[in-house]
């Protein structure tokens, strides 16, 4: 059973999907608002959190941004909206959305949802400390790959050196990363630093990124919360 808080301020919508979860064993909280929110958020978190996108005094992302902003953001959150954008679905993932659910809900989209985010957070609590990110590496010395002195003695043993590609001269990143990680996790970590470079050289911008790497910009904002790159962070950084 799992402690879940549903804020909307319909009350059709709070009762349904009361009903719904408390059929399912979950202890249920409502909110009309996001002062209610605050207030259930304030004596401890919720395990997931339904939330409204359109609310009448504030609306679902800026109480979104509040509680990320407030260290708060510390249980999955899924965003519910009949009237809005792609792009304020996909700023509400950037900010730390799980999921985005469009009104009217059908019961079965809801029940995955709520289950995927359970089972995200159980995850989170139950997963050991990261292993950090690799390091960036200075490139090994022109002159020892030009003198022909074989890959595996110009890089350090059981790790690859991985050059930004189409990076023009002076704007190349050198990534150090090791063979010795599962498959998974080696894919990972590449796919974090191709899609970060992207960013870095595109000014944090998804439209370009997305045309760059081939990927329609839902996808890519999913890829890169999976991954935990942060456009904006790389933005800002490279202004």
């Amino acid at each position: 059973m799992a402690n879940i808080l549903v804020v909307d301020d319909e009350m059709g919508i709070r009762e349904l999907l009361s009903e719904i979860l408390s059929d399912e064993g979950h202890a249920i909280q409502l909110a009309e608002n996001a002062q209610q929110a605050r207030e259930a958020r304030a004596q401890g978190a919720p395990d997931l959190v339904l939330l409204d996108i359109w609310m009448p005094d504030t609306d679902g992302v800026t109480l979104l941004k509040e509680w990320q902003r407030d260290g708060l953001l510390t249980m999955p959150v899924i965003m519910m909206s009949g009237h809005a954008t792609i792009d304020t679905a996909v700023e509400a993932t950037r900010i730390g959305a799980l999921n985005f659910l469009e009104k009217p809900i059908a019961m079965q989209k809801l029940l995955k949802a709520v289950q995927a985010g359970l089972t995200r957070a159980q995850e989170t609590v139950r997963a050991p400390a990261l292993a950090p990110r690799p390091a960036v590496a200075p490139p090994p010395e022109d002159g020892a790959l030009a003198a022909g002195v074989p890959f595996s003695a110009a890089v350090p043993q059981a790790h690859a050196s991985v050059r930004g590609a189409g990076a023009t001269a002076g704007e190349g990143h050198m990534f150090n990363l090791s063979f010795d990680l599962p498959l998974r996790e080696a894919r990972d970590a590449f796919e974090r630093m191709y899609f970060e470079h992207h960013l870095g050289r595109e000014g944090g911008s998804m439209t370009r990124v997305a045309e760059k790497t081939g990927l329609e910009r839902t996808h890519l904002y999913r890829k890169l919360k999976q991954l935990g790159v942060e456009p904006g962070k790389l933005a800002k950084k490279n202004q």
